[in-house]
């Protein structure tokens, strides 16, 4: 099952989940985007977009207005539909309208393959992005051990070369989640971290307490949409690349 969580009041972006994209609300954007993978639901805190979700042909369900993240969401929502254990659950982020299906096939596979085995909790994604792009904070970076487990995650440069080497290898993070729903219920157990406050990234919490993200890399020309600029950024890509056509 595919999980799309839409918390309505964004502090950079207020109402972006609203906001057409290509004649669709994000949200739905996103929803349609993964839509043929597997069942999608959307979590909200707003009846708005309940009913907006049931107009486009998708489930939805009501989720508290008090959840600190998505997938605290999203596990209110997996409770409220009664999912067994060993299911899988993607998380795919609201704000992420023009994600590929075959990012989120990449990320059920590992998900599949290694979630719920040897310390890892959850699985997620990256690709590559240039210097310039791992300047934003909006733009969220990763590092990696050798077995391609998360070792932190940051809205700063990382890895930060010291002689300022013009090749180093930026991971950008792609905001989608994958977990069974006995290691979704862990997750949402473990108490919320400094790390997770002060980057304001909820999967630091799985690091800081000792759990495992496994990465996988994919080619994507998508990111999530955090300020306008995001979405101004992103429609022109996408227009430049229909004019190229």
């Amino acid at each position: 099952m595919i999980i799309v969580p839409g918390r309505l009041n964004s502090s950079r972006f207020e109402n972006k989940i609203l906001v057409d994209i290509f004649g669709v609300p994000m949200i739905i954007a996103t929803a349609n985007r993964v839509k043929d993978i597997d069942q999608v639901i959307i979590a909200t805190d707003s009846q708005e977009v309940v009913k907006l979700a049931n107009r486009h042909g998708f489930k939805a369900v009501f989720t508290s207005s008090a959840h600190k993240s998505g997938t605290d969401r999203i596990n209110e929502a997996v409770d409220m539909l009664g999912l067994k254990d060993h299911e899988i659950v993607l998380n795919v982020q609201a704000d992420e309208p023009f994600i590929e299906p075959e990012v989120v096939k990449k990320v059920l596979q590992n998900t599949k393959k290694f979630v719920g085995k040897n310390g890892v909790l959850l699985s997620s994604c990256y690709k590559s992005v240039s210097s310039e792009i791992a300047d934003d904070p909006n733009h969220v970076k990763v590092v990696l051990d050798e077995n391609s487990h998360a070792i932190y995650f940051s809205r700063s440069k990382i890895p930060h070369h010291k002689d300022h080497y013009s090749h180093t290898d930026y991971k950008g993070h792609l905001g989608i989640y994958g977990f069974t729903v006995a290691s979704l219920k862990t997750f949402c157990s473990l108490k919320h971290s400094k790390l997770e406050h002060i980057e304001k990234l909820e999967q630091l919490r799985v690091i800081e307490a000792g759990y495992k993200i496994s990465m996988i890399e994919v080619n994507s020309q998508s990111f999530g949409i955090d300020t306008k600029e995001d979405l101004n950024m992103a429609m022109k890509m996408i227009n430049d690349k229909k004019g190229n056509r």
